[in-house]
């Protein structure tokens, strides 16, 4: 397993009780790519650039289709960057790989109802690792999985990185996180005023 696979199955274990936005979700799970490919030394950072190392299969489709991905000329890409790009509907791409491999299954639904189920991880393998990486309070897993509550501590006081490439890394995906969800309030707040403008001027 991943970085981003375990990431994935903790954060749609609804019996952990947390929730995920898609957005929020594909930023860190970019991020967790990110975490992978350094530690495979499929990449390095100079700074907070990502300088691509030498091309090599990684065992994983979706962090090769990653490595793929990277831009491979100068000037290099930064972390943000790669975030927003990569992270584009990503995590969309991996329900959609974990489901066909039945790491993911759909929940039935209660009575008659033509709606699929909600995908849930199947007691699997898969999800044994991924919650005995989380139960071990692994500091990658555990950073990532706060930036997706917001920064919210989910562990007590926030574990020690100590690489500092790896820690650019999560720093940069909190980041990106707390900018989606101020874009989100103000776009919130814009609509709630057009609105408003909309029904005082009789539309």
């Amino acid at each position: 397993m991943t970085t981003p696979r375990d990431l994935l199955i903790i954060a749609m274990d609804v019996e952990s009780g947390r929730t995920a936005e898609q957005g929020e979700l594909s930023l860190a799970l970019a991020g967790a790519e990110v975490v992978d490919l350094l530690a495979a030394r499929a990449i390095a950072l100079d700074g907070d650039h990502i300088v691509p190392g030498e091309e090599a299969e990684l065992g994983d489709p979706l962090l090769d289709a990653a490595a793929a991905s990277l831009v491979r000329e100068a000037p290099y890409e930064s972390v943000v960057d790669w975030l927003w790009r990569r992270g584009l509907g990503l995590s969309a791409s991996y329900q959609a790989v974990l489901e066909e491999e039945g790491q993911l299954v759909r929940q039935r639904r209660r009575g008659f109802s033509l709606r699929p189920g909600e995908l849930v991880p199947a007691d699997s393998p898969a999800r044994r690792r991924a919650r005995e990486r989380w139960k071990s309070e692994d500091p990658v897993l555990v950073l990532l999985a706060q930036a997706l509550e917001g920064g919210d501590n989910l562990a007590g006081d926030a574990p020690d990185v100590a690489d500092d490439s790896v820690a650019t890394v999560l720093a940069a995906v909190n980041d990106a996180v707390v900018e989606l969800a101020s874009v989100r309030q103000r776009r919130a707040i814009e609509n709630a005023a057009f609105d408003n403008i909309w029904r005082g001027s009789g539309g």
